[in-house]
């Protein structure tokens, strides 16, 4: 369940889960600030949490809402992307074949009428088709040299955190891109 608390002109979103700790985070673009408080906790002592934060919360939050933020994409002709590092204008041609996304001059071929979420759908699939055929070789490469067993590989959309590589004791990797 989600609680928020007013501390002076910040509100603040209260979850409460099966945890030991108070954690603090301050999330982009806009800086929510959202604290995880354990569930035996009283509402009113993680009141007093935020409030003693409030010197690092608001650098925060303004260093967030300063960051240049890529502005959303609306698929139309000559809007521009990269991939695999090199800059591409897009091409959208809209005809009665399948939806498809080829890298001539990243070519994006969908049904007339087509809105914005569906050809963001056909790119993000394509995207991670991209990368679930680049990763492969690339472990193939790096496991003799690091001297692991790679378990698995995902490819998911993520938020905030952009990679993570797990090791436990037995020297095996599970990768998340």
């Amino acid at each position: 369940m989600i609680t928020q608390i007013a501390c002076g002109e910040i509100t603040v979103e209260v979850v409460r889960m099966p945890i030991k700790h108070l954690h603090l985070s301050v999330y982009p673009p806009h800086g929510r600030v959202r604290i995880a408080a354990p569930s035996r906790m009283s509402l009113d002592t993680i009141r007093v949490f935020p409030i003693t934060k409030l010197g690092w919360i608001t650098p925060q939050q303004q260093q967030l809402q300063s960051q240049a933020r890529e502005t959303p994409r609306a698929y139309v002709d000559r809007e521009s992307d990269d991939v695999w590092g090199q800059r591409y204008l897009l091409t959208v041609l809209e005809d009665a074949a399948a939806p498809s996304v080829a890298l001539q001059h990243l070519l994006l071929r969908v049904c007339p009428g087509t809105d914005v979420t569906s050809k963001q759908a056909i790119v993000e699939t394509w995207y991670r088709r991209q990368l679930k055929d680049a990763v492969p070789p690339l472990i193939t490469r790096w496991k003799p040299r690091l001297g692991v067993q790679v378990q698995r590989f995902f490819v998911q959309r993520m938020k905030t955190r952009w990679g993570v590589v797990t090791t436990s004791t037995e020297r095996s990797v599970s990768i998340l891109i």
